[in-house]
């Protein structure tokens, strides 16, 4: 027998009045699916899958024609399912909801449907087998760690989401259902950042994270102990809390139909949406349906000032994202002086007159009250913390001049350092901070992978043109290649005058495509580096390769030297937003241990290497070349050069060297490693494209 699930109640609190976010986005979707879903983003072990499982059995049960694999309701004759005809005599269930779970590794035959292979081969019958999508509908659809989730499961998912159906054309049939579910991911931003698009359709946000309190941490491991220990006595002490859970959702979703939104509380959904610069009108949407539903939770028929609020705390921080630097969250101060202290008064009757007449029907007209925008003393706290992530602190700069080639560029081996400018003793190193990220230039990992799909190199996968076919485990490719199969068994020698398969004759198409890699940055952050005006332009190259890997769905990592030692400052990781924020903290100054730099990333690439053969590596080495630090530097440095060209990796050195006079160490660097040697300022595609023109002029 199946143990029970966590209860519901066990994770997010027992009264129902002091849900926390988790709990409250997951139950007012839950009330008015129409919102759009939620995306709960936290650190692992912070119960964010247990949470989502438990959810189901608090919805009601849903009506369904028996045997029908589709799940249509019954009481919407606009529905229809590829099961049917179904008559007025069809016998209709009832059931429980279904969380139907699409794994990351699906793939698209399992998510759209496929043909019915025993009805094909058995009865020569062309069938079709509905896939998760169906499954899905009028249910829960839950994608774990939905950040890396395929692309062309993504784009499944956004049609699927957009349009509320599935169109299948393929295999001989062609097949249309609804899929109207409740999409719900988690994922771990430590992974790597969603892709936008799909960003934009959760309705809802949220950020769990553990308790820092030792009393509450206490209780929670209680709690797990106490279920693994008997999941039925302990889903029974939380059955009176489940079930009150349930009749009030169930109460929610009746009520909602009641609650009124008036047009003053809707202008100032529409302001605050306005005044935190979302893309496009989904925001106001989604707040909108999120206030009402938020409104029949509490057992409101009007959407007040509270109400607006909660919601847009829910709806609106993944949306003011531009970018997978930007922090999340809200100015709630903000927001509390665009609500106001008053609450949206309701709309006034309509008047009986001559226009179109009053048929008592209590259909609302626009109102011009709106709320006074007064000061936030007397605003509710708020009910959870959370930064806007605008207000940063100024960082520390140093002075803009470039140093000499007299001074630091000519700097003896065994000078003591070459930071660009005596600092007072014991002050923090010097740090610079990137300017706005531009469009880069194309950097590819050299030959052809068997990487994951992705946006940057070429590979032969299982997505993309069509280039040929091999025997399985040979190639990459997963569907059977029929024409080449017929022809491998053609050239066998055949027995009897018939044509006989064998299972070595058997042939699967290779595709060419793209590929994800690890760009590993090694970045020499010593006093020459140090100037402000070369260290700014240095890590906005390095953020604009960043901003590029996140959309190529790269791993990225970052190694960085100055001093005496190099640093694993960011072991590799799908997270760009982290490995940006490394990047601006990054302090600059002392002397340059190039070999070191070098040797470190050497490392990094080896153990990356022996973790996961197919991804293949890109490294950056962002330095001007120089090497100091006693006697010898030069020749260790170049030692690790060769060491790193003996591993093969594909190389790009970035010139950080700037200046009337230049050494060109960098370009010599470049040349030991067999690497492709690229000033900064040619980082960007824009500058190269000019470079290019200059050249030819």
């Amino acid at each position: 027998m199946r143990s029970p699930h966590y209860p519901f109640s066990a994770i997010v609190g027992c009264d129902a009045e002091e849900l926390d976010d988790l709990g409250l986005s997951l139950v007012l979707t839950s009330v008015s699916p129409e919102i759009g879903g939620v995306l709960v983003r936290g650190e692992k072990g912070t119960a964010k899958s247990t949470a989502v499982r438990a959810l189901a059995s608090l919805l009601p049960p849903v009506d369904v024609y028996e045997g029908d694999r589709f799940s249509v309701d019954p009481a919407d004759p606009a529905q229809h399912s590829p099961d049917g005809p179904f008559g007025s005599g069809t016998a209709v269930e009832s059931r429980p909801v279904r969380l139907v779970e699409l794994p990351v590794g699906a793939t698209e035959d399992r998510v759209l449907g496929s043909l019915h292979l025993e009805q094909a081969l058995t009865h020569g019958r062309v069938a079709y087998e509905p896939g998760l999508l169906a499954r899905a509908h009028r249910g829960i659809l839950y994608v774990d760690e939905v950040n890396l989730l395929h692309d062309h499961l993504v784009d499944l998912l956004l049609d699927a989401a957009a349009t509320g159906r599935v169109t299948v054309e393929r295999d001989g049939f062609s097949v249309e259902h609804a899929a109207r579910f409740l999409l719900i991911g988690t994922m771990n931003p430590e992974e790597g950042e969603l892709r936008p698009q799909l960003l934009d359709r959760f309705g809802l946000t949220v950020e769990v994270a553990a308790p820092s309190e030792p009393a509450t941490r206490a209780e929670v491991v209680r709690r797990r102990m106490s279920h693994d220990a008997d999941p039925a006595a302990f889903a029974g002490r939380y059955h009176e809390a489940e079930k009150a859970l349930a009749e009030r959702i169930a109460a929610a979703r009746e009520a909602l139909g009641r609650v009124r939104l008036s047009e003053a509380a809707l202008l100032k959904i529409a302001e605050v949406c306005a005044a935190y610069d979302v893309d496009g009108l989904r925001a106001d949407i989604v707040t909108a349906r999120t206030a009402m539903a938020h409104a029949a939770w509490a057992g409101r028929t009007r959407v007040t000032r509270a109400d607006i609020r909660r919601a847009a705390t829910l709806a609106l921080p993944h949306r003011r994202r531009r970018n997978p630097f930007d922090a999340p969250g809200l100015d709630e101060e903000l927001l509390d002086r665009i609500l106001g202290d008053e609450e949206p008064p309701p709309d006034p009757p309509e008047p009986p007159g001559p226009r179109g007449g009053d048929d008592g029907d209590g259909s609302e007209t626009p109102s011009d009250a709106q709320d006074p925008q007064g000061p936030s003393d007397n605003a509710s706290p708020p009910d959870h913390s959370g930064g806007d992530g605008e207000a940063e602190a100024p960082g520390a700069e140093q002075p803009d001049p470039e140093h000499s080639p007299a001074s630091a560029e000519h700097a003896p081996e065994d000078a003591e350092g070459d930071s660009p400018e005596p600092r007072p003793s014991g002050a923090p190193p010097a740090t610079a901070r990137a300017a706005a990220p531009y469009r880069t230039r194309l950097l590819t990992v050299r030959g052809s992978g068997e990487g994951a799909d992705g946006r940057r190199s070429r590979a032969v996968g299982t997505r993309g043109r069509r280039i040929g076919a091999a025997a399985p485990g040979r190639g990459s490719g997963s569907a059977v290649h029929l024409v080449e199969t017929v022809r491998a068994a053609a050239l066998r020698p055949q027995h009897g005058g018939r044509l006989r398969l064998r299972p070595r004759d058997l042939r699967v198409a290779v595709r060419e495509g793209q590929e994800t890699n690890l760009v590993l940055f090694c970045v020499d952050a010593s006093g020459s580096m140090a100037a402000r005006r070369r260290m700014t332009e240095v890590k906005t190259a390095i953020l604009s390769l960043l901003l590029d890997a996140y959309r190529r769905r790269d791993k990225v990592g970052l190694v960085t030297f100055r001093g005496r030692e190099a640093e694993l400052a960011l072991p590799p990781t799908r997270s760009v937003d982290v490995a940006a924020a490394r990047l601006d903290d990054l302090p600059a100054g002392g002397r340059t241990p190039l070999a070191e730099g070098l040797e470190e990333a050497a490392r990094v690439l080896r153990r990356e290497r022996l973790r996961d053969p197919r991804l293949r590596p890109l490294l950056v080495v962002v330095t001007d070349g120089r090497a100091t630090g006693g006697r010898g530097a030069v020749g260790r440095a170049m030692a690790a050069a060769d060491h790193v060209a003996g591993l093969g990796v594909t190389t790009v050195v970035v010139d950080g060297e700037s200046g009337p006079l230049r050494l060109g160490l960098a370009a010599t660097l470049a040349a030991r490693l067999g690497a492709d040697h690229m000033p900064v300022s040619e980082v960007s595609a824009d500058a190269l494209g000019t470079a290019v023109r200059e050249r030819a002029a």
